[in-house]
């Protein structure tokens, strides 16, 4: 897996202040795309170890609040198992820090419904995420009243709460 860039102290992907990991490789190409370059697989650098523990590294500072999985799409097939180590690592380190990943792909008849029957990472990846924010980016409904969002359509999703319940249930109230 490639990686386009990482912030080490991020305010707009997620509550708080966050380390935020964008992600090479997408193949939604949504229309007014704000990282257009991160579609390319082979964009940036190599996501290796010791890029892992860097990110670590950043995440043991008391005042982040966790991570954020942005891209690119880290629901692509090629960035799933390096995704998968990585948010297993930052539970196991850092278990009060919350993990939010931004996909295109729609939660349940995407990610629930195909690829969690798909591809064998799906459903131990969700079990590590807090909080997805899903759907294609639509510039037609993009809002910047939005918080944590870029266009009206994409929705946040308290991941836990949904696999439990076995609906979709919304973080909204909570990051409002």
């Amino acid at each position: 897996m490639n990686y386009a860039h990482i912030k080490k102290s991020d305010i707009a992907n997620g509550p708080g202040v966050r380390v935020s990991l964008f992600v090479s490789g997408c193949t939604h190409h949504c229309k007014g795309c704000f990282n257009p370059e991160t579609w390319d697989f082979d964009y940036g650098q190599l996501f290796d170890d010791d890029v892992m523990d860097m990110i670590l590294g950043y995440l043991s500072r008391e005042y982040i609040s966790g991570l954020s999985l942005l891209g690119g799409e880290p629901f692509e097939a090629e960035n799933l198992p390096c995704l998968l180590t990585l948010v297993k690592k930052v539970k196991d380190n850092y278990p009060a820090k919350t993990i939010w990943c931004y996909t295109g792909y729609d939660f349940e008849k995407d990610i629930i419904n195909v690829m969690g029957h798909k591809r064998s990472e799906v459903m131990p990846f969700l079990s590590y995420i807090d909080v997805i924010v899903d759907g294609e980016f639509v510039e037609e409904k993009k809002d910047l009243k939005l918080r944590f969002r870029g266009s009206s359509n994409q929705r946040m999703i308290d991941v836990q709460k949904s696999l439990a319940k076995g609906i979709v249930c919304l973080a909204d109230e909570y990051y409002e």
